[in-house]
C-alpha cells in the first residue's frame, strides 16, 4: 500500500473494528441494570458535549442547510438508537446483517431524493440483498420470509434509516463531515431522549445503575470512531475503503463468539453473503465521492 494511503487504512480499520464490537460494551451496561434507552443518551450525550467542544467552530455552519441536516441527523440517530436495542434484545451477527440491508434501501431513495439513475447495476444489487434478507428470514411454518423477533424488526428498520440518512449526507453538501458529525451526535441523542417514556426505568433509577466510567469510555470512543472514519474517507477511494469496513462483519462474528457464546445458523451465513455481495455490487466501481458510514 502507499505510503500516503497506510494512515487512512488504518483508520477506517480501527473504526470498522470499533462498530463490530460497540454492541459489547452496551450489554455490559444492560447487564448492570441500565437498559438500551438510557444506556444511548447517556453516552451520546457524552459523544455530543465532547465531539461538539471540539468541533466548536464547525457549529455556525450548521445553519446553512438547518432542516435537511435535522432530518439527516434524526434519520441516522433513530437508526443507531434501534442497532444498539436490536443487539441488547438479539443476535449480534443476524442484527447487523440485517442493518448491512442498506442497498435495498439506498438505490431507491438515491433515486427518489437524489435523481440517480436506476440502472441495472442498482437492480441486481437490491436483488442481492432481497435475496440475502429472504433466506435470513424465511420461516418454514409460514412459507414466506418474516422477522423472528423484535430485534429483527429494530434491525431492518435501523438498516433503511441508515440508508436514507446516508442519502442525506450526500444530499446536505453545503456543511463540513464536523458538522455533520454534531448533527448525528446530536440526533441520536435526541432520538434516545424522546423515548425515556418507554424505559422502565426512571432518571433516579438510571443515575443509580450507570456506569460512569464505562460510559464515559463509550462516548469518547464514538467521537475518536468518528474521526477515524472522516480522516479515511475523506482519504481513500470509495472501492478500497468499502473492503476495509466490511471488515466490521468478521470482527462482529469473532466477538459475538467469543463475548457471548453465539453462533449463527447456516441460512444467517448464506444470507449474509448475499448481503456483502450487495454491498459490493453497489459500491466497487470508479466513484469521486466517498462511501458514508456510521
Amino acid at each position: 500500500m502507499h505510503a500516503n494511503l497506510a494512515k487512512p487504512a488504518w483508520a477506517l480499520l480501527a473504526g470498522a473494528s470499533f462498530w463490530g464490537i460497540v454492541w459489547y460494551p452496551f450489554r455490559l451496561l444492560s447487564q448492570a441494570g441500565l437498559d438500551g434507552i438510557w444506556s444511548t443518551t447517556f453516552t451520546y450525550s457524552l459523544a455530543t458535549i465532547v465531539g461538539g467542544a471540539i468541533f466548536l467552530r464547525h457549529w455556525r455552519g450548521m445553519l446553512a442547510s438547518p432542516w435537511l441536516l435535522a432530518a439527516m441527523g434524526l434519520s441516522i440517530g433513530w437508526s443507531n438508537l434501534a442497532y444498539v436495542l436490536a443487539v441488547l434484545d438479539g443476535e449480534v451477527m443476524r442484527v447487523l446483517l440485517l442493518f448491512y440491508l442498506a442497498p435495498l434501501w439506498t438505490v431507491p431513495i438515491a433515486w427518489l431524493l437524489l435523481d440517480e439513475r436506476l440502472d441495472r447495476r442498482g437492480l441486481f444489487a437490491m436483488a442481492l440483498a432481497f435475496a440475502g434478507a429472504a433466506t435470513m428470514l424465511w420461516r418454514p411454518e409460514l412459507g414466506f420470509p418474516w422477522p423472528e423477533s423484535r430485534a429483527d424488526w429494530l434491525a431492518g428498520v435501523a438498516g433503511f434509516l441508515f440508508a436514507l440518512g446516508n442519502v442525506l449526507v450526500r444530499k446536505v453538501d453545503t456543511v463540513s463531515d464536523a458538522g455533520k458529525s454534531i448533527a448525528i451526535w446530536l440526533g441520536v441523542t435526541l432520538a434516545a431522549v424522546v423515548h425515556i417514556p418507554w424505559s422502565d426505568a426512571t432518571f433516579q433509577t438510571a443515575l443509580g445503575v450507570v456506569d460512569w466510567p464505562l460510559v464515559a469510555g463509550i462516548g469518547v470512543a464514538l467521537v475518536a470512531m468518528s474521526l477515524a472514519m472522516q480522516y479515511g474517507l475523506s482519504r481513500l477511494p470509495a472501492n478500497r475503503a468499502i473492503v476495509i469496513l466490511l471488515f466490521e462483519l468478521p470482527v462482529a462474528v469473532f466477538a459475538a463468539w467469543l463475548l457471548a457464546d453465539e453462533v449463527p445458523r447456516a441460512k444467517d451465513y448464506l444470507g449474509g453473503l448475499f448481503i456483502v455481495g450487495a454491498t459490493l455490487v453497489t459500491t466497487l466501481r470508479p466513484r469521486t465521492e466517498p462511501p458514508d458510514a456510521h
